[in-house]
């Protein structure tokens, strides 16, 4: 895998870069002035970050895997902690297959019924390879999805989901808060 620079990164022109960041020279990346990218986030291969009138935020220690998109006129946050293993799409927008309008970017949208809404994964959260989260989801923190799930309703603190429809599964163990105090104690004490 190879990296943009530094200066690469400065020139794309996103409205924040924090430090320590790895960005994929392979992977595409629309309306930077709409995106924002927090401490110690990795962004992998091949894949997709298209920042609508809402703008994605991604906080600090967040990864995202090959081929996963970010994509939507919504706003999508990505809360510091969280994941999204390989192939993973959001969606912060979604056509109209009802047949009462028109359907794709080639047609004007006065003749299409486009809606958008934002999407959030909160803290903590991890998604399993090939899922799929549609517009206006709230992961709580804690959330786990299970690879390849179709996530269209809200899912709740510290629960394992998964499926296509998506069903519970059991509680998420909340060890990691803990996890995550030593490891940030960590870093105070850490010198550069």
């Amino acid at each position: 895998m190879a990296w943009l620079t530094k200066t690469e990164i400065e020139a794309l022109g996103f409205a924040k870069v924090g430090t320590n960041v790895l960005l994929s020279n392979k992977t595409s990346y629309y309306n930077c002035s709409r995106i924002e990218i927090g401490d110690n986030v990795r962004i992998d291969d091949f894949c997709v970050l298209s920042a609508g009138v809402g703008g994605i935020i991604i906080g600090s220690n967040v990864h995202i895997a090959v081929y996963s998109s970010l994509i939507g006129a919504g706003k999508i946050k990505l809360s510091d902690f969280s994941g999204l293993s390989s192939r993973v799409s959001i969606y912060s927008s979604n056509d109209d297959y009802s047949g009462s309008a028109m359907t794709n970017p080639t047609i004007p949208e006065n003749f299409t019924n486009v809606t958008h809404a934002d999407v959030l994964l909160e803290r903590h959260v991890i998604v399993g390879a090939g899922s799929i989260i549609l517009p206006g989801v709230i992961l709580e923190e804690g959330v786990a999805i299970g690879a390849l799930s179709l996530v269209n309703k809200n899912c709740q603190a510290f629960t394992i989901y998964a499926g296509s429809p998506l069903k519970r599964i059991t509680s998420r163990k909340r060890d990691l808060l803990e996890i995550e105090k030593a490891f940030l104690n960590s870093q105070d004490t850490c010198e550069y």
